[in-house]
């Protein structure tokens, strides 16, 4: 009994762990300029003392937090998304909205936390902005390794693979910011249906003919329709 006492006392979260599990859960709810210290403190359970022993800053626990959450997010969405495809790289990509939809719906869904910070932080080179634009590159990568592995066994150009990336990212943030804001978590099903498109498209466009080349060049010869003044 003492034995499994002291192995409970010893996988019990210290302060700073504490404190990291505070500001993201408040930060991730209500924003970063409207968490203070105290609240995070008082959510904690630590010692005011506490904080400015394991952090220089507010800035610098908010950084901290999100990159621990970095890792978390990453390891979950990574995960989901094998589960769904296996082997086939066009699934995992799909899968991807699966994944999302879940999340969508649950209870503490509150949009992408990289996003939300970054939209509070004025300067690009804030370490919030940084964490921020870190975590989008990193799932950026991930993207392209399932988009390189999609080219490779659909037979398409490889280098439709780093800008098809590209456009997944932005249909995986474009349906996690209609989530949150229209509270549907339907919207990752509508961006599984662009995505699907999107995929088609890669593959009935090669291989690429003479004919298809020709018409290409003399669509570029011809000047632009004329465009009407926004209103």
């Amino acid at each position: 009994m003492a034995t499994h006492t002291r192995i409970e006392e010893a996988a019990a979260p210290g302060p700073r762990e504490r404190l990291l599990d505070a500001a993201e859960a408040l930060i991730y709810a209500g924003g970063i300029h409207a968490t203070g210290v105290d609240a995070i403190v008082k959510q904690s359970g630590t010692a005011r003392k506490s904080f400015y022993t394991h952090f220089e800053s507010k800035d610098a626990l908010v950084a901290a937090a999100l990159e621990r959450r970095d890792e978390r997010w990453m390891n979950w969405f990574i995960a989901g998304t094998q589960q769904r495809g296996g082997t086939s790289a066009r699934k995992r990509l799909l899968g991807m909205f699966d994944v999302l939809r879940e999340w969508f719906a649950s209870e503490d869904f509150h949009g992408c936390a990289f996003l939300n910070a970054a939209g509070e932080i004025a300067s690009a080179e804030d370490p919030i902005r940084v964490v921020a634009r870190e975590h989008k590159e990193r799932l950026l990568a991930f993207v392209r390794t399932q988009c390189d592995e999609f080219v490779a066994q659909a037979n398409v150009d490889e280098r439709r693979a780093a800008r098809l990336s590209r456009q997944w990212l932005v249909l995986l943030d474009g349906a996690i910011a209609v989530a949150l804001v229209s509270g549907e978590p339907d919207a990752a099903l509508d961006a599984q249906a662009v995505a699907q498109t999107l995929l088609d498209a890669q593959s009935s466009g090669k291989p690429n003919t003479s004919a298809n080349s020709k018409a290409s060049r003399q669509s570029s010869s011809k000047p632009p329709p004329a465009r009407r003044t926004a209103i």
